[in-house]
């Protein structure tokens, strides 16, 4: 599902008018009906319920007066509320108001409220329409917009946003002054990039997408190059399980990881390799610190690697190293593996040698941030996992705050330069590869923000890569099956307290599920 701008999303709105010969009317009508089907999936039947619908005086707001008179043959208890006078509507609004006045009474519209009144028709709704902006604003938010968004946020009712919640910029997500708080954005034709960035993370709650009718030969001619990870796509790229399947058909993926202190990660790591159906999976770690890792792992292997002075992998492990990875499907390097020049120049001299795909993350990145130009020496391109702060490391004068107020130009820039599959962790985590596409991802929850899920997130990559998929769809499955984890379990035991340990026991149930025909 490509992911458009606000400027991208108006051409299409004008190409379907105007050449596909769908009205303007018909999309609204599309857009509203839209509305109230995810509306109803997510809150329930508005019959008997204090239903308040705020319309500015543009189409959002039309859209929002198609919402009003779906829900008021529903049975909900109706408030409309114009923010404008009524000569002052679009002509599609005008018309929507029309067909709407035909059904309820006078007295449910207000007109121009005053601050006071928006707090009185809010506070004891059950239910919030904003319908008041839409994706077309470009400045902070003015009066009486301002004071309608604030009367929206300080109730309790449930808030759906149509299109985008208002006061947000659709192309960067950063709040305009002041935006609406959703539960619920429903938004059309396309998901727009400004839902998935910045402040609008806090703000959108669930996103839905509505088919308006947009032929996908318009989207097409956009040359669209960001896309939203879904069930079907992922879907689509996980391995086959063919009845005469034994352990070698699925690979043997080799994680390089570990040193004294950090043997989680890589057990972490070695784990969410096997969930995700790697019918091998080795962990190649310092030789003291092996016997630690064996009893923490039943399924994984180990293989202890000669180590430096420092109980570290250095150039002792080189020529071993070298040997395992030979023998492996593909590789991850990096997880509790440490920093030391020893290390780091290992790693300078291996990673060009290999011929298997490889994961770079945590200290490996760490220790080669000062050597970017190793990625595009690689005979693969390597797959990146970094955080933000690892990614402000690789970039050497960003901060994260810097990284995070651009996240998808910055992975999609770093990954065409360096010749690599970026993967930018975060809240919607954006994985970018070398050609200038860009992907984002929409599962995980705040749970996940806990240690070792980035390792995790490791061996799930590693283990896609060792079944046979490219990196980049490795990357984009493994990335989203990760997330969809991490909502299962905590859709099971809550958010609070989520571990990593909690992902590695729901990968399966993601994979079923994705495998469903849900």
């Amino acid at each position: 599902m490509w992911v458009v701008t606000a400027a991208q999303m108006q051409t299409l709105d004008r190409r379907t008018i105007q050449e596909a010969k769908v009205s303007g009317l018909t999309l609204m009508e599309r857009a509203g009906s839209g509305v109230v089907t995810h509306l109803i999936e997510a809150w329930g039947l508005p019959k008997g319920k204090k239903v308040v619908i705020l319309c500015g005086k543009g189409n959002n707001g039309g859209d929002g007066l198609v919402v009003a008179r779906l829900m008021a043959k529903k049975g909900a208890k109706l408030k409309v509320v114009l923010m404008a006078p009524l000569k002052e509507l679009s002509p599609d609004a005008k018309i929507m108001y029309r067909r709407l006045s035909k059904i309820i009474r006078p007295s449910l519209f207000t007109v121009n409220p005053s601050e006071e009144s928006l707090h009185s028709l809010t506070q004891d709704a059950d239910l919030l329409v904003d319908a008041l902006l839409g994706t077309g604003l470009s400045s902070s938010v003015r009066m009486p917009y301002s004071f309608a968004i604030e009367a929206m946020n300080a109730s309790r009712a449930f808030t759906v946003a149509i299109d985008i919640p208002s006061g947000l910029d659709s192309n960067t997500g950063a709040t305009l002054g002041v935006a609406v708080q959703a539960d619920l954005t429903v938004t059309f034709g396309c998901p727009k990039l400004g839902l998935y960035l910045d402040s609008a993370i806090d703000k959108v709650g669930n996103i839905e997408v509505v088919d308006i009718g947009i032929p996908q030969d318009f989207v097409l001619d956009l040359n669209p190059h960001i896309h939203l990870l879904s069930q079907e796509m992922v879907r689509s790229l996980i391995p086959p399980r063919p009845p005469s399947s034994h352990k070698g058909t699925f690979g043997h993926a080799g994680i390089v990881a570990g040193s004294p202190g950090k043997t989680g990660a890589p057990a972490m790591a070695g784990l969410g390799a096997l969930r995700i159906g790697t019918g091998l999976v080795t962990v190649a770690t310092p030789q003291s610190v092996s016997p630690i890792l064996e009893s923490k792992l039943l399924e994984v292997m180990t293989e202890p690697m000669p180590e430096s002075s420092q109980h570290l992998l250095g150039m002792e492990a080189y020529p071993v190293l070298f040997a395992f990875a030979a023998t492996k499907s593909a590789l991850a390097f990096g997880p509790g593996m440490g920093i030391s020049p020893e290390t780091t120049e290992l790693l300078r001299l291996l990673l060009p040698q290999l011929e298997a795909p490889c994961v770079l993350d945590a200290d490996a990145l760490n220790g080669l941030a000062q050597h970017c130009q190793i990625f595009s020496s690689m005979k693969r391109p390597p797959i990146l996992t970094p955080h933000p702060g690892e990614m402000a490391r690789l970039l050497a004068a960003s901060s994260s705050k810097q990284v995070n107020e651009d996240r998808i130009g910055v992975s999609r820039q770093f990954a065409m330069q360096h010749q690599v599959i970026l993967v930018l962790k975060g809240a919607r985590t954006v994985i970018a590869e070398p050609e200038g596409q860009v992907a984002i991802c929409p599962t995980g929850n705040p749970g996940m923000a806990s240690a070792g899920m980035g390792d995790v997130l490791t061996g799930m990559i590693a283990g896609l890569l060792a079944q046979g998929l490219s990196a980049w769809d490795a990357a984009r499955a493994g990335v989203y099956l990760h997330g969809l984890a991490g909502d299962l379990a905590a859709a099971t035991i809550g958010e609070q307290g989520l571990i990593a340990g909690d992902v590695i026991t729901a990968i399966p149930h993601a994979l079923t599920h994705t495998l469903s025909l849900q």
